[in-house]
């Protein structure tokens, strides 16, 4: 039997549910991982089943940290991700699973375009699931010390579903960040809100569509999805709008942006609902009203330029005409974003990790330092505003 060293046991005992510590050993991060299996009451043949043959794998930590697709603006996202094709297919199972879409909305309420979306984006509609051991992938990034307590939690998660026989250790295989199946779902989320679509008495999001949709469906509901509301309209803008007042931190009721001469480019606003302006690359780029379930959306992916985008395909999938994409400045570079982040975070501004993305703690500093210098408050970073800093 293995000794585990004073420290780890000493994690342990202070904090059994997240105790594993990250980095250092590997093998006394897996021993730590195993007690708390066990006392979270799972018995030895399914921990040890779980565990056997578990590595590292250094294509996970590669593509953790090489996440560059979301330092693109979001018109080159859109238009990179929604061809023709995509929405061809998307009709086309709309088509397909139209029994099972009209099922999700009814008990779920959420409407087959935003289920659409996703699932084009996360697997182009079940065809690519990826090939990494979601196991390993799960271990190593709970051992890695950039997001511990997210992973170890599904790695748990994951133990529970082995234990049910629904997760197989060594052939489960999904993306690098471990989610598993066509809409792509980490263990939590699948042991909480999975759901047995087509009443074969298992639920599989890998081979099943009837299962991977309802299972999405019944997240989002849990995630605080609002039956039967929009969650993204392209809007007109008048020429001089308070653009301070853009952003998602900022949510008025539609009637107060009706009357501030906001009108939709086609259809009609929603009444009764709170929405922000949404403007992805500035007053001069295109712009939406974002509703309430357009917040929950970034409970399945954190990115503003993914999150954004899968929105605005969804309401293509439901009819909607392309976005007016307008002329917007030209995006910073990867380095002059850096520069921008380093200049903000000396200001005092958090803006997380300096990493040339523009986030939403980006946006909101880069806004409150046009509204100090006088320029266009629009969350949109330009090179004047870099040099004006």
């Amino acid at each position: 039997m293995r000794l585990l060293p004073l420290a780890v046991l000493a994690a342990l005992a202070t904090s059994p549910a997240l105790a594993a510590p990250c980095g250092g050993s590997f093998a006394d991060f897996i021993a730590v991982m195993k007690a708390e299996a066990r006392a979270n009451g799972l018995g030895q043949a399914a921990i040890d089943g779980f565990f056997h043959g578990a590595q590292e794998d250094g294509k996970v930590l590669k593509a953790d940290h090489a996440q560059g697709v979301f330092r693109k603006t979001f018109l080159e996202f859109s238009q990179a991700l929604i061809s023709q094709n995509r929405i061809s297919n998307g009709a086309a199972n709309s088509r397909k699973y139209d029994a099972i879409f009209q099922q999700a909305a009814q008990k779920y309420g959420v409407s087959r375009g935003i289920l659409l979306a996703f699932w084009a984006f996360e697997t182009d509609f079940g065809a690519v699931q990826g090939d990494f051991n979601t196991r390993n992938a799960l271990l190593t990034l709970a051992h890695d010390c950039r997001r511990p307590a997210l992973f170890q939690t599904q790695v748990h998660a994951a133990l529970q579903l082995h234990a049910k026989g629904m997760f197989d250790p060594a052939t489960t295989t999904g993306a690098w960040a471990g989610e598993i199946g066509m809409v792509q779902m980490l263990p939590r989320d699948i042991l909480e809100r999975g759901v047995d679509g087509d009443g074969d008495g298992v639920i599989s999001l890998k081979t099943s569509v009837p299962d991977a949709l309802l299972s999405g469906a019944r997240m989002l509901q849990g995630l605080g999805w609002r039956a039967g509301e929009p969650w993204l309209q392209e809007v007109v803008l008048p020429e001089r709008l308070d653009w301070a007042q853009t952003g998602l931190q900022i949510q008025r009721p539609v009637a107060d942006w009706v009357a501030m001469g906001i009108t939709a480019r086609e259809g009609k606003l929603a009444k009764g609902l709170r929405a922000s302006v949404l403007l992805p690359q500035g007053r001069k780029g295109p712009a939406f009203l974002a509703y309430p379930n357009f917040k929950v959306l970034f409970e399945w992916n954190k990115s503003f330029v993914y999150v954004t985008t899968a929105a605005y395909f969804a309401t293509r999938l439901e009819g909607a005409k392309p976005y007016a994409a307008g002329n917007p400045d030209p995006a910073l570079s990867p380095d002059q974003m850096k520069a921008l982040q380093q200049k903000l975070a000396a200001r005092g501004y958090e803006v997380g990790k300096i990493d040339g993305i523009l986030g939403a703690a980006t946006r909101a500093a880069v806004q409150q330092e046009q509204v100090r210098l006088g320029l266009p408050a629009d969350a949109w970073p330009t090179a004047a505003l870099l040099a004006a800093l």
